[in-house]
C-alpha cells in the first residue's frame, strides 16, 4: 500500500494542485503556507499509519505505546497521571482512557501516591516493560531506522519543527537535562 487507505499512488500531487488552485483564486501569499501546512498534516497521517501498523500486533495503539515508553524511561517506571498528561501533551481524559486499556491488558497499574493523597501514580508492570521493549525494537527496525527522509532532512525537520513548536508555545525552550 502506498498511501493511507489507498491501493495505488495518485498520478499527481493533490497538494501541489491545491496550491495552484489557491494561486488561481488570487490567494498567492497564502498558497505556499497552505501547501506546507497541508503537506505536514498528510506526512503525519502517513507516518502515524506506519507506526500504527507496527504496534497493532502488540495489541497497542501508538498513543498507548508512547505511554508505556514514557514510563519505561522514567527512573522508577512510574509517574503521576497528571505528569504523564503533561509530558505526552494530551488531555487528562485521554491518559485515563489509555491507562484503563493498558491496565486491563496487564501492562500498567494504578496506585495512590505515597505522599500526596490527591495524586494517582501509573506504573509499568513487568509485562508492560516487556511489551514496550519488544514494540520499541520493532518500531526502531521497521520505522525509525528507515523513516523515508535522508539524514540531512531529518536534522532540518527537527530544527524547523522544534522552532515552530517553541514559537507556538509548545515548550519554553532548552533541552531536557
Amino acid at each position: 500500500m502506498s498511501g493511507a487507505g489507498m491501493s495505488a499512488p495518485l498520478p499527481f500531487d493533490p497538494i501541489a494542485a491545491a496550491q495552484r488552485n489557491w494561486e488561481d483564486q488570487g490567494w498567492t501569499a497564502e498558497a505556499a503556507p497552505m501547501a506546507a501546512i497541508t503537506a505536514v498534516m498528510r506526512a503525519q497521517q502517513i507516518l502515524l499509519q506506519r507506526c500504527e501498523a507496527v504496534v497493532k500486533p502488540f495489541g497497542l495503539t501508538f498513543a498507548r505505546y508512547e505511554l508505556l515508553a514514557l514510563l519505561g524511561f522514567s527512573r522508577t517506571g512510574s509517574l503521576p497521571m497528571v505528569k504523564v498528561s503533561a509530558l505526552l501533551q494530551v488531555h487528562p481524559t485521554s491518559v485515563t482512557n489509555a491507562v484503563d486499556r493498558l491496565e486491563r491488558a496487564g501492562y500498567v497499574q494504578r496506585s495512590p501516591h505515597p505522599t500526596d493523597g490527591r495524586t494517582t501514580l501509573v506504573s509499568l508492570t513487568g509485562r508492560g516493560r516487556e511489551v514496550a521493549e519488544r514494540t520499541t525494537a520493532e518500531l526502531n527496525s521497521a520505522v525509525f531506522s528507515a523513516p523515508g527522509f535522508p539524514p540531512e532532512d531529518i536534522t532540518a525537520l527537527i530544527r524547523i519543527l522544534s522552532r515552530f513548536r517553541e514559537q507556538a508555545g509548545d515548550f519554553a525552550g532548552g533541552t531536557p537535562g
